[in-house]
């Protein structure tokens, strides 16, 4: 069924964070960060790897202390995607973290010192090939901006971003990209909204401290919802009180809604009613969770009853239309076959796995066709 998004992005310059692209043509990536302890490698490996696992396309590790950097570069050997180093305080532990492989250095211009120190780090990028995120935060705006401004304003967040992009314009280094980050909804679309007008380097979009899980989903969604509608926006990261593999999740849900990046299953389901055939809110908890290891993009539809139902499934590529004892499959949106009520979670699990598996194989021969092409 129809996948393409309405919205028009803004361009932006391209840069990278090790094989990953950001900005461009490149696709919206999704990050998160560990909130393991860096120095426990085991445990930061098998964190990352839960993230990668749904959808992470790079993480960022804090290495607060020079023995995390140690532990940083054990990390970066073990892990299958890019790694950023968040930075705070202490401009030489990014010279130190550089050398043991980061991909990308984070500062928050608010805590790392002078423009000596700034510079410092912007020749250790340079020298090893890596990019940077300026990280602009309400919470830690530098004491001058504080004071001129009284309170965090996205004027103030602007000031304080404009600055350091001048230091980097400066020393003529390009690979970086920016976040204006607040915990407050209107706050974060105003930063954003002024910084997008000014600069086109890639902007790393997030909602700071946003919450527990429920809220701070919430409060993300309309805020980078609000931005991406605006075509502002080329990496995410959601920040929860939660697991970092759940704020992938709820990234790609965001992106997944507006059509904009597909990662699995698209679930379309009614919110159930007494008209409902059988247990819908059962049915759909334990396919998202049958489901979570599918990456390819596809459109499920399970509605309880023929109300909505058929309308539904004709949109979906596979759409199943409650009724009993035995419910109505539509594939591609056409009817195809019955399958026993009693038995959904089951009969459409196996749908959507040979449906998987026939998007695949097509794909292998379009590439081994391309492949004897050239």
């Amino acid at each position: 069924m129809s996948h393409h998004s309405p919205i028009l992005r803004k361009p932006t310059k391209k840069i990278h964070v090790g094989n990953v692209a950001i900005g461009g043509d490149a696709p919206i990536s999704v990050q998160s960060m560990t909130n393991t302890n860096t120095c426990d490698v085991d445990a930061t490996v098998a964190q990352i790897e839960r993230c990668v696992d749904a959808g992470a396309d790079f993480m960022r590790v804090s290495t607060p202390t020079m023995e995390s950097v140690e532990a940083f570069g054990e990390i970066k050997k073990r892990v299958s995607v890019p790694l950023v180093a968040d930075i705070h305080f202490d401009y030489k532990i990014a010279l130190a973290v550089a050398e043991q492989g980061a991909d990308c250095l984070r500062i928050n211009p608010g805590n790392i010192g002078n423009e000596q120190k700034v510079r410092e780090v912007i020749a250790c990028a340079k020298h090893h090939g890596i990019s940077m995120r300026i990280g602009v935060n309400a919470g830690s705006l530098e004491k001058d901006l504080q004071k001129k401004y009284g309170e965090p304003t996205g004027e103030a967040m602007l000031e304080s971003a404009l600055r350091h992009i001048d230091i980097l314009d400066r020393n003529n280094f390009a690979e970086y990209k920016i976040s204006v980050k607040a915990s407050n909804v209107f706050l974060t679309l105003d930063a954003y909204r002024l910084i997008s007008a000014q600069i086109d380097n890639p902007l790393h979009l997030g909602v700071t401290e946003a919450g527990v899980y429920r809220t701070g989903t919430v409060k993300s969604a309309i805020a980078l919802g609000g931005l991406l509608l605006d075509g502002i926006g080329d990496t995410m990261r959601i920040s929860l009180a939660s697991l970092p593999e759940e704020e992938i999740k709820i990234g790609f849900d965001i992106l997944k809604s507006l059509n904009i990046r597909s990662n699995g299953v698209n679930f379309i389901a009614c919110p159930s009613c007494s008209r409902q055939e059988f247990d819908v809110i059962k049915v759909m908890n334990e396919l998202e969770a049958r489901l979570e290891d599918i990456r390819e993009p596809i459109d499920l539809s399970v509605i309880g009853c023929k109300v909505n139902g058929p309308g539904e499934a004709k949109e979906a590529d596979i759409g199943v239309v409650g009724a009993s004892p035995n419910s109505l499959v539509y594939k591609g949106g056409q009817k195809s076959h019955l399958i026993d009520t009693k038995q959904l979670a089951d009969e459409i699990e196996a749908m959507v796995r040979e449906h998987v598996k026939v998007l695949q194989e097509k794909r292998a021969r379009q590439m081994i066709h391309t492949i004897t092409l050239s």
